[in-house]
C-alpha cells in the first residue's frame, strides 16, 4: 500500500510572493484586488486538512490564516482502495476541507466522500468542502436524450456523505449552486485575476476584452470595466468534446491587446480557435486567461503554438511538470489569500460577499 501524509507544524510563513512570467514557481497573492474589510480573529476550534490535489494550495491558505494544516493521512491499497486518517482531534471543531476533484477526477471524488465520512464519524461539529475545482461541473443539464446529469450527481453524493457547507471558485455554471441541498459559497476569483493585470496594465496598451463565448460576457465585461478596457465577443459551435468552431466577431479588436478569460482551459480548443479568429481580424497579441488550468489532451500542444503570447492560470489545480511545454508563456497565481478570507469570514460567521467589490463576477 502506498500513503501520503499531509500536514505542517506551522503556517507562519508569508503567503505573498512576486510575480514571475513565465514560470510557475513564484504566485502573487491578489492582494489589493480583495477588500480588505474587518482584520480577522480565529478561534481554536478552526481546523483546516488537505486532500492529495491540494496539498500546496493548502498551506498557503494556512499561511495566510497563520495556523498550522491539519495532520492526516491518505493510504492507498494495491487495489486501488482508499481510506483516510485524521491524526488529530476534530471533536466538535469547525473543519474544512480543501481539495481539488480535478485529474485523476474519480480517486479525487472518493477520496473526498472518505475524508467528509472521515470527520463525521470523528465528530467534528461542522464540515466544510473547499473544492477549488468542482469536477463533472459541464454535465450540468441534459443537451441531448438519454444523458446524465453528473454535477447534480456529484452535489447529492457530497451531501450524502454528510458535508455540511461547500465553498468553490468558479463553477463553470452559476446554476449547479442550486444542485447542492446545503449552503454554497460561490467564489469568483476575478480579484485575483485584477491585481496582477492591474500589475502590467501599461505594457498591455490598447486592450481588448474578448469572450470566447456568450456565456461568459458577463464577467468580459466586469474585466473590461475594471482594466479599462473594450469588449468584443465570439461566437462559438462546440463540435464534440475536444473540437470547437469559431463563427463571428462582435466588436474590434485591430491593433489591440486581446485579453480572453474563463473559467477554465481544458482542451485548448475554444481559446485557440478564438484566438487565430482574432489574430486573423488584426489584434495585436492574445492573452489567454483561465481559473482552472485543467489542460488535457490536446492542450498543451495547441497552447505551444504561437497563436496565444501568455497563459495565466490559478493554482486551484496542480500544474507540476506537465506543463513544461508552454512553461515559457504560463504565469500562474495563487488563490490561497482568496481562500483564506473566505474561509476566515465563514468561520466567524462574517460576509463573504464583502470580499468582492473588485470583482467582475462569475460565469452564468
Amino acid at each position: 500500500m502506498t500513503a501520503t501524509i499531509s500536514g505542517s507544524s506551522s503556517g507562519s510563513t508569508s503567503g505573498t510572493a512576486a510575480t514571475n512570467a513565465g514560470t510557475t514557481g513564484n504566485l502573487p497573492s491578489g492582494q489589493s484586488a480583495l477588500q480588505a474589510g474587518t482584520k480577522l480573529t480565529l478561534n481554536g476550534d478552526l481546523r483546516i486538512f488537505a486532500g492529495r490535489s491540494a496539498h500546496h494550495l493548502a498551506e498557503r491558505v494556512c499561511s495566510h490564516l497563520k495556523i498550522g494544516l491539519g495532520h492526516s493521512s491518505t493510504i492507498e491499497f494495491p487495489d486501488g482502495e482508499i481510506i483516510v486518517k485524521v491524526e488529530e482531534d476534530v471533536r466538535g471543531r469547525d473543519v474544512f476541507v480543501i481539495l481539488s476533484t480535478c485529474q485523476p477526477v474519480n480517486d479525487n471524488i472518493m477520496e473526498l466522500l472518505t475524508f467528509i465520512d472521515c470527520l463525521k464519524r470523528a465528530s467534528a461539529h461542522r464540515v466544510t468542502v473547499v473544492m477549488p475545482y468542482f469536477g463533472y461541473a459541464r454535465q450540468d443539464r441534459k443537451d441531448e436524450g438519454r444523458v446524465p446529469i453528473t454535477a447534480k450527481l456529484v452535489a447529492n453524493i457530497i451531501t450524502a456523505a454528510g458535508a455540511d457547507r461547500v465553498l468553490a471558485i468558479d463553477l463553470h455554471a452559476a446554476q449547479i449552486q442550486g444542485f447542492f441541498d446545503l449552503p454554497v459559497d460561490h467564489l469568483s476569483a476575478t480579484p485575483v485575476f485584477v491585481e496582477y493585470f492591474q500589475s502590467i496594465r501599461k505594457e498591455l496598451g490598447d486592450l481588448c476584452l474578448v469572450s470566447p463565448d456568450v456565456g461568459n460576457v458577463k464577467v468580459a465585461e466586469g474585466m473590461a470595466n475594471l482594466l479599462g478596457g473594450e469588449l468584443a465577443i465570439i461566437n462559438k459551435r462546440r463540435l464534440s468534446g475536444s473540437t470547437v468552431t469559431t463563427g463571428n466577431l462582435i466588436g474590434s479588436v485591430d491593433g489591440k491587446t486581446v485579453l480572453m478569460f474563463d473559467d477554465m482551459i481544458s482542451t485548448g480548443g475554444t481559446v485557440v480557435e478564438a484566438a487565430k479568429l482574432v489574430m486573423e481580424r488584426g489584434a495585436k497579441q492574445v492573452i489567454a486567461a483561465a481559473t482552472h488550468g485543467v489542460l488535457v489532451g490536446p492542450a498543451l500542444e495547441r497552447l505551444a503554438k504561437d497563436a496565444i503570447t501568455k497563459v495565466v492560470v490559478t493554482n486551484t489545480i496542480p500544474l507540476g511538470d506537465r506543463v513544461a511545454p508552454i512553461k515559457h508563456k504560463l504565469v500562474e497565481l495563487c488563490v490561497g489569500k482568496l481562500l483564506g478570507e473566505a474561509i476566515g469570514r465563514i468561520h466567524n460567521n462574517q460576509s463573504v460577499s464583502a470580499l468582492f467589490n473588485k470583482g467582475a463576477g462569475t460565469k452564468r
